[in-house]
């Protein structure tokens, strides 16, 4: 069960590796170009591997010796070139690459004349003052590095849900399928939609629970086995990730599920108010409370409600809860709203193509909102001051302007925006001047640099480019990386009253490297009477499939579809833009 990530990060590793000792920038590259496209690939690659070894080499980016290489570690989990060259380096020096702002450059520089080794060795020699006597360490160099290490090592230890859920699909998918599995599904955070995940938790329902546990720990990709056990087993995969697997009697699949959900303090709010009703609560049923202190199911008891999720809510008295609000925030004391959903998303408002840093052309990027049933697509290339993302100057957004509106006169059945994502530089200004601003269709202004400073700062900055009369929307509001940096922190209340004032849009960044409004602040914006717009940043066309991320956290934040911009009807928002 070696996912399409686990494929990516070797290559990355090997490419890393490489840098670190020196070889040639060319096999960098192709290694780097390998992994992304394991990245950006739709299908599992080691099932294609498995079953058709050799039409991995005709996918784009993946030449013979890399497919050679994919194959090997479908079959086998390892790799051997990725392990030789790994052994030619210290054993923890990859981490140090995790750490924000440093490079193999740097790292390399760290290792040979500085002695790290790994980030124990960094956090020491930092304390100790060894790598200021290092090239181009100074001291504001160095508090850096501190600092980003200290924040790497608070989320070091949690995995991206954009890695987790595909991989619990997988998994839920391949033991859905095993004899005698009557319910499989994912539970805990990864269910609930948290942004990063600690470790992901199945759940089967079945009367035969021994040949799934087999199943499941015998797994291609399983590193270690934790535990194996008759109805629960743990593994570490590959990737380092823990699963835990649990199977249950199909009679109390709901309330199973439903327990081991979570989250914690969602199940003990149910519980007390099971208690309060004379009922008791468990990951077997609710049951009625007769006063015997032997848990109901040891004793035979018949539940109240026990096969289904929704028939214990309703025996609670509450309607269903959907799994993403089930954090403790009150869902439990007003009306469930009816959430937003992918299918209510009708428009694509941030997305990249080759005039800068996309991988697709104006025409590709429209077909493809279109096969997907949009009704509109924003084409917003970056602004000038993106160098490293090809940004375009004044003379180039213009010319690109004009063949995206060539292009939205030739293809009927969707709108087609002029537009662009411009840089909010550190002062607040935007990165083209408003005569400029005012030729585009729609603009979305992003926070890309300068993402260190404080929160005064940072508020003055976001609320100049809220006051723009050209604004649509705000990008990727903070500019964090998960799990790799922490973005700004402004006063996030005085900007979404300014954002609610204005009629700007707050943007749920999709790409599970951003999230970005999070959950909590999708929430904070809603209750400002803010509206939000929820776009993948696509840069190809499998981004588009990033969607769902986006739309799993405004469910966190309780959106629904009339506070989103992508899911109003079309005159409703072409009205809203032209205001």
């Amino acid at each position: 069960m070696s996912s399409n990530a686990d494929i990516a990060q070797k290559f990355h590793e090997m490419a890393n590796a490489l840098e670190l000792l020196g070889e040639n920038a060319f096999r960098v590259n192709a290694l780097r170009k390998v992994a992304r496209a394991a990245e950006d690939a739709t299908d599992d690659l080691a099932a294609v591997a498995r079953s058709d070894p050799k039409a991995i080499e005709s996918i784009d980016g993946i030449g013979a010796s890399s497919a050679r290489k994919i194959v090997e570690f479908a079959a086998t989990g390892h790799m051997a070139e990725h392990e030789a060259l790994l052994s030619k380096l210290p054993a923890g020096l990859l981490e140090v690459l995790r750490v924000p702002g440093l490079g193999p450059k740097t790292v390399k520089v760290m290792w040979e004349q500085g002695g790290v080794t790994d980030l124990a060795t960094l956090k020491a020699k930092l304390a100790s003052g060894e790598l200021a006597s290092l090239p181009r360490m100074g001291a504001k160099t160095l508090q850096n590095i501190a600092e980003n290490l200290a924040f790497l090592q608070t989320a070091n230890q949690r995995t991206r849900l954009g890695t987790a859920l595909p991989l619990a699909e997988a998994m839920i998918e391949r033991l859905a399928a095993l004899p005698g599995v009557v319910h499989a599904s994912f539970a805990g955070s990864v269910r609930r939609g948290r942004e990063t995940i600690g470790d992901v938790d199945l759940l089967v329902a079945t009367r035969h629970p021994e040949p799934v546990m087999s199943a499941f720990v015998g797994s291609v990709d399983v590193a270690q086995v934790i535990a194996h056990g008759s109805t629960k087993s743990s593994v570490r995969l590959q990737s380092g990730l823990q699963v835990d697997l649990r199977a249950v009697v199909p009679e109390c699949w709901g309330a199973a599920l439903l327990y081991f959900t979570g989250s914690k303090e969602h199940n003990v709010i149910l519980r007390e108010r099971a208690q309060k009703q004379r009922m008791r609560l468990n990951e077997y049923g609710l049951f009625p409370d007769d006063g015997d202190d032997t848990p109901p199911q040891e004793r035979g008891c018949k539940p109240v409600a026990a096969a289904t999720e929704a028939s214990i809510y309703k025996s609670l008295g509450l309607e269903w809860i959907p799994p993403e609000l089930r954090e403790a925030r009150g869902e439990c004391d007003r009306p469930v709203p009816t959430l937003i959903e992918v299918v209510n998303i009708r428009r694509e408002l941030h997305c990249h193509t080759t005039a800068s840093d996309g991988q697709c052309t104006i025409e590709q990027m429209v077909g493809e909102a279109k096969r997907r049933g949009f009704d509109c697509i924003a084409v917003t290339d970056h602004s000038r001051s993106s160098a490293q993302a090809n940004g375009l100057s004044i003379d180039r957004l213009l010319e690109h302007v004009a063949l995206v509106r060539a292009v939205a006169n030739q293809v009927s059945g969707i709108h087609v925006l002029a537009g662009s994502e411009v840089d909010i530089l550190a002062d607040g200004r935007l990165d083209y001047p408003d005569e400029v601003l005012a030729q585009l269709d729609w603009v979305v202004a992003s926070p890309h640099t300068a993402l260190r400073q404080d929160s005064e700062a940072a508020t003055e900055r976001l609320l100049k480019a809220i006051a723009n009369p050209h604004v649509c929307v705000i990008g990727h509001p903070s500019g964090r990386v998960l799990g790799g940096r922490p973005g700004l922190e402004p006063q996030w209340q005085q900007l979404f009253d300014a954002a609610a004032k204005a009629g700007v849009a707050m943007e749920i960044n999709a790409n599970p490297l951003r999230l970005d409004l999070p959950d909590q602040l999708v929430r904070a914006a809603i209750a400002a009477g803010c509206n939000l717009s929820i776009n993948t940043d696509a840069h190809g066309l499998d981004n588009f499939d990033l969607l769902r991320y986006g739309v799993i956290t405004g469910k966190r934040g309780g959106l629904t579809a009339v506070h989103c911009i992508n899911s109003w009807p079309w005159k409703q928002f072409d009205a809203w833009r032209k205001s």
